[in-house]
């Protein structure tokens, strides 16, 4: 990997640690009750407070809903009987590395089991189509972690997929290595059918990113995570350790949108569908 790829995956990592809204409010509320016992208490107690309304705002209410929803809903879910694809692209998250890695092996998922499980039935449907699992380590300091990709490949040779129509691809981290990496790997030609398969919420900066890296995509959409409907923007979320999760799941999304925006990486801040 280059020097620039290397250093946006890594200040991606550490900026975020310190970015993500949980932890920002957590970071409050533990300075303020510090602050308590100094002569800086009347701050103290600010911080405290805002901090605790902060997570509980960010826990109990619609918030991640609201974020999600124009993310889920800029791409469309595809027909079950669409044209026949050349290949099915599966981007890399859905399995716990390191939890995998400690019970010898055996696959464990993780928060976007829908990018595995519709690969699957995908492939199934159209038993012509090769199937590109793209994704390695996105482990920061651990190098224990399981190879996602020789998880992924287990997993699908397990679930009936024949292993001659299974593509690997180990070495990229984050999306951007995704499409760079793949479309190096498959060399897809004009007039094919690549059907790209990702939780929805990442759906608009994956295909922004796929499409700078000159690899057009159809967007295949799963692992929603809103239902569309007009209850769930003024029902609480519980508990509140979901809607936290969601936060900040979705925050860094829309973070992440911005500074591939920023850093040349996507073709437009918020990508769409493609009119053609």
């Amino acid at each position: 990997m280059s020097f620039l790829s290397n250093l946006f995956f890594y200040l991606s990592k550490i900026v975020w640690w310190f970015a993500a809204p949980s932890n920002v409010l957590i970071g409050m509320v533990l300075v303020g009750a510090l602050l308590l016992f100094t002569r800086w208490s009347r701050g103290g107690r600010r911080f405290v407070v805002f901090g605790a309304l902060g997570l509980a705002f960010c826990g109990f209410s619609p918030l991640g809903v609201w974020l999600a929803r124009p993310l889920e809903n800029r791409f469309p879910v595809q027909s079950q009987e669409m044209q026949p694809p050349t290949g099915i692209l599966v981007l890399g998250g859905s399995i716990d590395q390191l939890t995998t890695a400690a019970r010898g092996g055996q696959v464990t998922m993780g928060a976007a089991p829908g990018r595995m499980t519709e690969a699957v039935a995908l492939a199934r449907r159209y038993p012509e189509a090769r199937l590109v699992f793209t994704g390695g380590s996105s482990a920061l300091l651990r190098s224990d972690a399981a190879d996602e990709a020789q998880s992924a490949a287990k997993l699908f040779a397990e679930l009936g997929i024949a292993p001659e129509r299974i593509t690997i691809e180990r070495e990229s981290r984050n999306t951007f290595e995704n499409a760079t990496l793949t479309r190096e790997l498959v060399r897809p030609k004009p007039g094919e059918r690549w059907v790209l398969v990702t939780s929805a919420w990442h759906m608009p900066r994956s295909v922004g990113i796929f499409r700078r890296a000159g690899f057009d995509v159809i967007a295949y959409p799963t692992d929603f995570e809103t239902r569309n409907t007009d209850r769930e923007l003024w029902r609480p979320i519980l508990p509140a350790s979901r809607g936290l999760d969601l936060v900040d799941r979705i925050a860094r999304e829309w973070l992440g949108l911005l500074a591939y925006r920023v850093g040349g990486r996507t073709d437009a801040l918020f990508p769409a569908p493609d009119s053609r």
